[in-house]
C-alpha cells in the first residue's frame, strides 16, 4: 500500500529542493521529520508540511500505522518558470527566471514485506 502527497507550483528552484529530498529518501517517516526539523534550508519547511500531509493520508485514507511508514519515493520536477525583467544601465534589461517546483512524496508500509 502506498500513500502519496503532492505540492505543485512551489516557488522554489527544483535544484534546491532536490538537495533536501536526498536527505530523507528511504528513511522512516518519523526520522525524516526530525531531519527536516533541523535542516537549515528554506525547502525543509514546505517538504516537512508535505511529509506530514502524506502521513495523514496514509493514516486516514489507508489505515496504515504512522510508526511503520517509510519514505519510499520522493522526487521534484520543474514547473513553469516565471520570467521577470530587471532594468539595467543604459536602457538594457536582464531577464530573471523565477523557477517553480512540483514535489511528490510516496510513503510505504515497512511491515508489508514481512
Amino acid at each position: 500500500m502506498r500513500a502519496t502527497a503532492k505540492a505543485t507550483y512551489l516557488r522554489m528552484a527544483p535544484r534546491k529542493v532536490g538537495i533536501v529530498l536526498d536527505l530523507i529518501r528511504n528513511k522512516p517517516a518519523e526520522e525524516a521529520l526530525a531531519i527536516l526539523k533541523f535542516t537549515p534550508r528554506a525547502a525543509s519547511e514546505p517538504i516537512s508540511k508535505l511529509l506530514k500531509s502524506a502521513m495523514a493520508n496514509a493514516e486516514n485514507n489507508f489505515g496504515m500505522s504512522v510508526s511503520d511508514l517509510v519514505v519510499a519515493e520522493c522526487k521534484v520536477d520543474q514547473g513553469p518558470t516565471l520570467k521577470r525583467i530587471r532594468p539595467r544601465a543604459q536602457g538594457r534589461a536582464y531577464r530573471i527566471n523565477k523557477k517553480t517546483s512540483h514535489i511528490t512524496i510516496v510513503l510505504e508500509d515497512s511491515q508489508e514485506d514481512d
